[in-house]
């Protein structure tokens, strides 16, 4: 025990701040690689967006202006679009930790070449900025809005307002109203008052505390909650079972007044408050690719430019900030700026690169989905991807996160494309989960609802198409899906043979 000294040999990875940003860049998606933009703007007085008329854009080289060059002979056009992604990339796509400290070395007329400018592959854009629709209005928004119209009395306007704050997503309220009460340091009676004023605001239903209060709020707003409205939806539980004799028999109607008030309660809405999130959620998913069928068969790939500026160095304005730059303070924060600028420059267009090369090769991988839909989607892992355009699986892995492929089969993810096998008939073992699920779908939705196919018929079925898959496999299936049992099925199809 005592003190002493150790030589000791070990390897680490040393990440710059440069390259951690990097990294951080190519995990972005295009909203939030906008943001990050406007910020760097903001900051680096060097940066500015290219109108189209700028110094720097002029005399800058465009990636637009040159032309691809032509296809091999013999190559399919998935493999011509591959060629074309990987001629872009002549710089390795992993990012180098080194490459980036060296280019802090480099003089002014290096950092300021015609190539200095960050821009996107033309050719896909998606709307501009200004012809989005606005976002609309939340649901505590539209609420709050109505909410003074509605009462005279401060207090319970007060806490009316107070209420809209706790409803969730779908408008409805979980705290206890003792529990209100107590926060508030009111009334129990003050509290209930307050929320029959909220339950009184459009949408009709909004502020229930169970499904049942929901639908007796929708039922007194059309003006149909008689008793035997009212039994019905106290007894509702009963309709999710399939007990439609008891139900009827406690409504105490016959079968035409059942099956109106069946279609009736149909027509109400158990989450009022989830239209008002359509909106957002819907633009919350901006595609970060698009994807085309192109004339000679192939595929053309491009990034959304909608939410990118395209960033340049500002040669003259730098120019002009360097001749009164008399100290060594001010020369140092000067090329620090410059550095910057030019670094955050270069990441960006090895983003985009990156992003085209991963895409392509998906594209290349699936490309019998993108013609023929789900059923030919295959398996495909990160390393799959990652050892045939010779990157890191974590690369790719952060290349696909968040980020969403627009093509005419829709918007997808591009994790989706990525997918587990399962085992064939004959053995091929090339079938993907996925395609597994829209047969499991298409097989359900066209039974005969007197004759519901169970887990043991659907694998029998499924067998026949080259699937071969356990009980419990399709069981998982079926359940990932959202499809019911056999027995909860058979009884859905009684409610809808009913109305």
């Amino acid at each position: 025990m005592g003190p002493r000294l150790d030589l000791r040999q070990s390897q680490q990875l040393v990440m710059t701040p440069q390259l951690q940003q990097a990294i951080k860049l190519l995990a972005l998606p295009n909203l939030e690689l906008e943001a990050f933009i406007n910020a760097a703007l903001e900051a680096n007085p060097l940066l500015d967006v290219d109108s189209g008329n700028s110094p720097a854009s002029e005399t800058g080289s465009s990636d637009e202006g040159e032309a691809s060059p032509p296809p091999s002979p013999g190559e399919s056009p998935v493999d011509q679009l591959i060629g074309a992604a990987q001629g872009e990339a002549d710089q390795p796509l992993d990012i180098d930790a080194g490459a980036i400290d060296r280019d802090r070395d480099t003089g002014d007329a290096d950092w300021l070449g015609g190539t200095a400018q960050y821009q996107g592959s033309g050719g896909l854009e998606g709307p501009a900025i200004d012809e989005r629709g606005a976002p609309e209005a939340t649901l505590a928004e539209h609420l709050l809005a109505q909410v003074g119209a509605q009462s005279r009395d401060p207090r319970a306007t007060q806490i009316a307002r107070y209420l809209i704050g706790l409803l969730d997503e779908a408008g409805y309220l979980a705290t206890p109203l003792q529990h209100v009460a107590g926060e508030l340091r009111t009334a129990l009676a003050d509290v209930e008052q307050a929320l029959e004023l909220v339950q009184a605001l459009d949408p009709a239903g909004v502020g229930a505390r169970s499904l049942s209060e929901c639908l007796a709020l929708q039922a007194r707003d059309a003006d149909r909650y008689d008793p035997c409205m009212a039994r019905f939806i106290e007894n509702i539980d009963l309709l999710a079972k399939g007990n439609l004799r008891q139900l009827k028999r406690i409504c105490d109607v016959d079968d035409e007044d059942f099956a109106d008030m069946l279609a009736e309660l149909r027509s109400y809405d158990p989450k009022p408050g989830l239209r008002f999130q359509g909106g957002m959620a819907e633009a919350a998913i901006v595609p970060d690719i698009f994807l085309r069928a192109s004339g000679d068969g192939g595929w053309d790939i491009a990034i959304n430019q909608s939410t990118l500026p395209r960033l340049i160095i500002n040669r003259p304005y730098y120019l002009e900030l360097r001749k009164n730059c008399t100290d060594k303070d001010s020369r140092s924060w000067l090329g620090e700026k410059l550095t910057d600028a030019n670094w955050l420059l270069r990441a960006l267009d090895q983003r985009q690169k990156t992003i085209l090369k991963v895409t392509a090769e998906i594209v290349k991988q699936q490309d019998g989905f993108f013609r023929r839909g789900v059923s030919e989607l295959r398996p495909l892992t990160l390393k799959t991807v990652a050892d045939a355009i010779e990157m890191h699986e974590s690369t790719v892995s952060r290349v696909t996160a968040n980020k969403y492929l627009h093509c005419d089969c829709g918007t997808f993810e591009l994790k989706y494309f990525f997918t587990s096998g399962v085992a064939s008939a004959d053995g091929d073992g090339a079938v993907s989960a996925e395609a597994v699920k829209a047969q499991i779908r298409a097989l359900v939705d066209a039974e005969d609802p007197k004759s519901i196919l169970s887990d043991d018929a659907l694998v029998d079925l499924l067998r026949g198409k080259g699937f071969d898959l356990a009980r419990r496999t399709v069981a998982k299936y079926r359940e990932a899906i959202g499809i019911g049992s056999s027995v909860q099925r058979r009884r859905q199809k009684a409610l809808e043979a009913v109305r």
